[in-house]
């Protein structure tokens, strides 16, 4: 059986195309086994798409073996899609802003399974995932995929001789659902918002008896994230009503970002089969909800000495590697917010004294800052924690900006500006306001060009200014009661 499948893996598309290694024949055959052996009946193939969403297809396990070796198709339109799931390039004519070869027709991509993504989803049924990477049907990658864009990252900073290990710390709420809004009239694009109740009355952080009241459905995600092998390291009550944080060990950049797409992917699954809705959304409109934020901790490993370089020195005036990091993070965080808070209503949550940050500054151990320092003499933990981000970001797009900012930082010796006491200054360098405004700040930048290519550039630009231009377009409820008497 295993020499049948190292055959087929070996003479099969992927093998032929270069996609494959013998390291990747040998894992996968491996893999291949044990899958059948746990008694998994299907296999969820997915890959993560420009939204940080797992688009994919099922299949009966009879066809792994097949689908190793071959990959399977995916129609490109996927790529293309804004967050109401519409396509918004024109994919029946050439399109000067991005590259030619994903556009046209919605012709197929190639979908390769990463055999070391392998995780179990027995709790939803007999299944099996694996995250795909995507290529061309000539084995050529697809640059601007979420991944792809993740892997150049790490290869750029390992170049450098570093290594990026991230933890995370997750907001969400959990909702009870009260109306699903399946009506026909509802399922427009994007359809109807479904209605929703608390099932914590909230603002009593950190509390045991509100952790009971919940215990069931936190106890039931915390066994999946365990099951998942996500690293999971506390679940929390946090502040607002129906609030919550799951905060989780580090990784290296790309395995962690996997992991993150897994839990916010498993969440939703396990909570809507209880008739719950759980929502990674920065700023929900219901009355009294808190925003949720996702706090990047971030350290990088000197891989010469196998150290956390940020303990190279603690003494933050002086030029030092967290120095240095640090400074291009900041430098760089007006030109890549849109990586961090991609959505309308992530700008939202930035505002004053709410444990958000509003504009790009650092201080020491700090929860307003934009940046905040955790660097003390001989703690081999020391990192920094970026709390700019909203926890509905593209993590593979998120990581690859603090790669990017960081590695600015150290490859030009940037001079760290002062620490910050009062991180609501108002003579502070303000991050974007709006996603009109991240948007033409990440498009017009220098920097990301030269980091990330003008075809991601152009192309991430197409995709957010649809979704704003959508937003513009949309009366609200404030234009109506702001004007509608007035005049």
């Amino acid at each position: 059986m295993s020499a049948e499948i190292i055959e087929t893996l070996r003479s099969g598309r992927l093998a032929n195309l270069g996609l494959l290694s013998d390291d990747d024949i040998q894992f996968a055959e491996a893999t291949i086994k044990k899958i059948v052996n746990n008694g998994s009946e299907t296999i969820r193939l997915v890959f993560p798409d420009q939204h940080g969403i797992f688009r994919g297809k099922t299949l009966s396990v009879h066809h792994l073996v097949s689908v190793a070796a071959n990959g399977i198709g995916f129609p490109s339109s996927l790529l293309l899609k804004d967050t109401s799931h519409r396509t918004v390039f024109p994919i029946w004519q050439k399109q000067k802003d991005a590259p030619d070869y994903i556009l046209e027709g919605a012709l197929d991509v190639i979908a390769c399974p990463d055999f070391r993504t392998c995780v179990d989803f027995n709790w939803a049924s007999n299944s099996t995932l694996l995250i795909c990477d995507l290529y061309q049907r000539n084995g050529a990658k697809i640059d601007f995929s979420s991944r792809q864009i993740l892997k150049n990252a790490t290869t750029s900073l390992q170049l450098a001789g570093y290594k990026a290990l991230f933890g995370l710390e997750v907001e969400f709420q959990i909702f009870r659902i009260i109306d699903d809004a399946l009506k026909h009239d509802q399922s427009q694009m994007p359809p109807t918002a479904i209605k929703t109740e608390n099932i914590t009355q909230g603002w009593q952080y950190l509390t045991e008896t509100r952790y009971g009241e919940v215990e069931e459905i936190l106890e039931e995600l915390r066994q999946a994230s365990e099951t998942m092998n996500l690293g999971l390291i506390s679940t929390e009550i946090e502040m607002g009503p129906s609030q919550f944080e799951f905060t989780f060990g580090v990784d290296e950049a790309l395995t962690q970002a996997d992991k993150f797409l897994l839990f916010r992917t498993m969440v939703k699954e396990i909570c809507r089969r209880r008739q719950m809705h759980a929502t990674f959304m920065a700023k929900p409109i219901m009355p009294n909800s808190a925003a949720n934020g996702w706090h990047i901790h971030q350290s990088i490993i000197d891989l010469n000495s196998g150290l956390n370089a940020f303990m190279a020195s603690t003494d933050l005036t002086e030029t030092s590697v967290s120095s240095n990091w640090i400074a291009g993070l900041l430098h760089c965080a007006r030109d890549c917010c849109l990586l961090t808070t991609p959505t309308v209503n992530g700008y939202k949550r930035y505002q004053p004294n709410q444990l958000a940050p509003t504009n790009v500054n650092w201080g020491y151990d700090n929860r307003g800052v934009m940046l905040r320092a955790l660097i003390f003499d001989g703690d081999p933990n020391c990192r920094v924690e970026n709390r700019v981000a909203e926890s509905a970001a593209n993590p593979y797009f998120a990581f690859a900006s603090q790669i990017m900012s960081g590695l600015f930082g150290l490859e030009n010796t940037l001079v760290l500006q002062p620490a910050t006491i009062n991180p609501y200054d108002v003579e502070a360098t303000l991050l974007p306001r709006t996603l009109g405004e991240a948007i033409s700040t990440f498009h017009n930048s220098a920097i990301n060009r030269q980091f990330f290519g003008d075809d991601f550039v152009d192309y991430l630009t197409i995709i957010k200014k649809a979704e704003w231009d959508r937003y513009n377009s949309r009366v609200s409820q404030w234009e109506q009661d702001e004007y509608f008497n007035n005049f």
